[in-house]
């Protein structure tokens, strides 16, 4: 700060020492009675000054350091109502008791500082520190500077759905591992962070460890009590928009005994799409096992660290198409070797739809039209169906979609709901209503490889004795020989070909790209497999299926 005024501490608890600071029209007196002020009757205008900055920043780390009443404090910001309690809970549910606060030099209306604390609670104390920063403002209706609300004022990852409480941990800690016995951590696995402490929070008391003391940010992130969409995983993207956090560990006073879990992950497999979803921001992968349904890999990288793999809910584009091959070759109105019409454009209800740069296949097969991702071939044969529902059962009869997935952790298992006219004519092609993640893709995949579907998990059922999804039937062999057979065309010479060329064996893909309403480029989806690994991967305005999300399943599948 400007004057170079520090907060120290005296006697134990928090104080304020501020050499030869004047504070103009508004004055900050700090003691056991808490604040009293002194103001000019006219009200301000006009941007802050460098005194008026100073005030405000002082005066409000000078009222919290030094124990005045929460509510006395929370006055000197624009939104007393919200600061209230978070400062109030700085004391008395995190337990913070002696620190020294160091502004730093004002860039601006910011004012950044650095808390040094300690903790205890209940004997145990430990050191703590960290860095925030606050904003100054103008009251609008008195004109006096204030500081800005947020929760991030108190620290840095604290938000409006989210609070610091120390006590004993309510889990003990885990060592999870991989299927092989290889340590998983957040550190080595950064995108593993929110999902370990899913199953810390799930299974802790299952691995025979026992709890700590810790200073937790405790979120409120919804879908404590299951997995699938309908047992307490909630809108996931409307949490996500909220700013709902995991429960993150942020100081350990006394170490808990972690008890150790196996995981169905793969840490080579994990380690590579760590990697891959680097290279894209906003991206998301996941590997599966199709003969298991076992989940090897799971990878984020998006600012906002949560779980869209797993969670997220977004129209797919013509991955779909996977699952509508499915039901046009089951319903015998296809066939992978048979002539397909893949005109510029195709109707259907009044809605026109066409594809990509208004292309043609003049005499091709279904197939083809399969590799090169020809909208309106499927299009046009949504009538002969007989019925505009009939991809919704597709969807949950045969692959899993809706079945509500109990997979060890919260996840979203898709969405495909019955539609008619044009608004199930988009579904055929993945817009839409159709809603679906990574996850869900994947399993498609992995069902479109096997003919089987098996629900993905995370950690055994038999863990805690939860009942996995099951479809009602299996594709009929034949079905699922000349679904490959065009997933491998599409992977050898088609829209896949460039991303999976250097992958061999067995091996098949589908690209997509879903128009997204606000965005001028479309995101990028991808699903392929090779042999028995099957992964897909969105990337959000990453554009065509192949460019960007192609690469990076091509390097998932890559890894084993």
């Amino acid at each position: 700060m400007r004057s170079g005024a520090k907060v120290a501490v005296i006697g134990g608890v928090f104080a304020v020492v501020a050499g030869g600071v004047g504070y103009g029209a508004y004055t900050f007196l700090g003691g056991e009675s808490g604040i009293t002020a002194t103001t000019k009757s006219e009200v301000r205008t006009g941007p802050l000054s460098a005194a008026e900055i100073d005030e405000a920043a002082k005066g409000f780390l000078t009222a919290w350091a030094d124990g005045t009443d929460a509510a006395e404090v929370a006055q000197l910001t624009n939104d007393a109502v919200a600061a209230g309690p978070v400062i109030s809970g700085f004391r008395e549910e995190a337990h913070v008791q002696d620190a020294v606060i160091t502004p730093g030099p004002a860039t601006g209306t910011t004012v950044p500082f650095t808390v040094k604390a300690t903790v205890s609670f209940k004997g145990q104390s430990k050191p703590w520190s960290y860095e925030s920063e606050l904003k100054v403002v103008r009251g609008e209706s008195t004109g006096r500077p204030l500081v800005a609300w947020s929760p991030s004022v108190v620290h840095p990852k604290l938000t409006d759905n989210s609070r610091l409480v120390t006590g004993e941990a309510s889990n003990p800690p885990i060592k999870a591992v991989d299927r092989s016995g290889a340590e998983l951590t957040a550190e080595k696995y950064p995108s593993l962070a929110p999902l370990l402490s899913e199953l810390r929070k799930r299974y802790g008391d299952k691995a025979g460890g026992s709890a700590g003391i810790e200073l937790v940010l405790k979120g409120d992130s919804g879908g404590e009590n299951g997995s699938g969409s309908d047992d307490g995983a909630g809108d996931a993207s409307a949490d996500a928009k909220a700013g709902a956090v995991a429960d993150q560990t942020l100081l350990t006073l006394a170490e808990g005994k972690p008890g150790t879990l196996e995981t169905t992950l793969d840490a080579g497999v994990q380690a590579a799409a760590e990697k891959a979803v680097k290279k894209y921001s906003e991206a998301s992968a996941v590997a599966v096992k199709p003969s298991t349904g076992e989940i090897l890999a799971v990878a984020n990288n998006r600012k906002d660290g949560w779980n869209a793999a797993m969670l997220g809910r977004q129209a797919p584009g013509s991955t779909m198409k996977v699952m509508t091959a499915a039901l046009l070759l089951e319903k015998d109105l296809v066939a992978a070797d048979r002539p397909a019409e893949c005109p510029k454009q195709a109707m259907y209800q009044g809605a026109t739809f066409q594809n990509l740069d208004g292309f043609d296949i003049k005499g091709g097969t279904f197939s083809q039209s399969f590799a090169r991702s020809c909208n309106t071939a499927f299009i046009k044969l949504i009538d002969d169906t007989g019925d505009d529902g009939a991809l919704a059962k597709e969807a949950k009869e045969v692959f899993g979609i809706g079945l509500n997935w109990q997979t060890g952790v919260p996840s979203f298992d898709g969405s495909v709901p019955a539609g008619t006219g044009s608004e199930a004519a988009a579904q055929y092609i993945g817009q839409g209503t159709v809603q679906m993640n990574v996850l869900n893709l994947a399993s498609v995949t992995a069902t479109a490889k096997t003919g089987s579907f098996k629900q993905p998990v995370l950690v055994s059922p038999s863990l805690d004795d939860r009942e996995v999804a099951t479809a009602s039937r299996s594709l009929a062999p034949g079905v699922t020989d000349q679904l490959r057979s065009m997933m491998r065309l599409t992977a050898t010479s088609g829209t896949g070909a460039k991303a999976m060329s250097g992958l061999g064996g067995d091996k098949g893909a589908k690209t997509g790209s879903a128009e997204v309403d606000g965005q001028e480029t479309s995101n990028s989806w991808f699903t392929g497999y090779e042999d028995d690994l099957a992964a897909a991967a969105v990337v959000q305005s990453g554009g065509h299926g192949g460019d960007a999300a192609g690469p990076l399943v091509a390097a998932v599948l890559g890894a084993e």
